[in-house]
């Protein structure tokens, strides 16, 4: 029963599913990190079967790259775009750490937030058509491992707050064991895509590796640790480079 909490607390704290009610306690907490990738299995699930449904009907190149961002947003209900969005008006404001991390709290939206987002629309706008169709899998799996990484990163990077979505969940984490259980998912993920795409594989996750270690030092350098919000600018640098990297394979 408790894992079953900590499922639903996880889908229901980062994906729309419907999930049951009930009272958050910390206890039902404790293993919840370690069922995020499934909110990326929803994500990759539903846009290998739109890219399926592009190619078997001919869909136009730009329908098919808005929707690819539509139905992100609509599975996850674009919580990490709005960290993205917020940790880029911070990023870009110059300021010590601890004025970035008042400035990430601000509800207000800055230009640059608005700027970068631009970027990121045109990122998937410019990639996905020249995405090849025997990949999809490939490129689904981003939203996975997108999301592997970013739980690792709640249970080893340092917080920069003592307060917030992610201290909430870092808190009661049983570390050690929430490390071993998306190490063995990552590790099971990599071989399953090794087998079918060998060196292509290899190049789109060892291109969101690089960008997991860019998360660490940035975060660490401009903030003093990772908020909520940082996490979610990682998750989609992580997917924008993996999606990149599909792109060119």
């Amino acid at each position: 029963m408790p894992l079953v909490k900590a499922c639903i607390i996880a889908l229901g704290t980062y994906s729309k599913l419907p999930v049951p009610y009930f009272e958050w306690k910390e206890e039902d907490m404790r293993y919840s990190i370690c069922f995020f990738p499934l909110a990326g299995v929803l994500a990759g699930a539903a846009q290998w079967l739109w890219l399926w449904f592009c190619n078997k009907y001919g869909t136009g190149v730009m329908a098919k790259a808005a929707a690819v961002i539509i139905i992100n947003i609509l599975i996850t209900g674009g919580i990490h775009i709005d960290g993205y969005m917020d940790t880029m008006d911070a990023l870009h404001s110059y300021q010590p750490a601890g004025r970035k991390l008042e400035i990430l709290k601000d509800a207000h939206i800055g230009a640059f937030a608005v700027i970068m987002f631009a970027a990121y629309v045109m990122v998937y706008i410019g990639a996905i058509p020249e995405i090849s169709y025997n990949i999809t899998p490939l490129f689904a799996s981003t939203f996975v491992f997108s999301r592997i990484l970013s739980g690792l990163s709640v249970v080893m990077f340092k917080s920069a707050k003592k307060e917030g979505m992610l201290y909430a969940f870092s808190k009661p984490a049983q570390r050690k064991t929430v490390c071993a259980v998306l190490a063995i998912e990552f590790l099971f993920a990599a071989a399953v895509l090794f087998y079918f795409y060998n060196i292509k594989a290899a190049v789109v996750i060892g291109v969101m590796l690089a960008v997991f270690v860019y998360y660490r030092y940035k975060s660490y350098k401009e903030f003093g640790g990772i908020t909520g919000d940082i996490a979610g600018w990682f998750l989609c640098l992580c997917e924008m480079a993996g999606t990149i990297a599909c792109a060119f394979i």
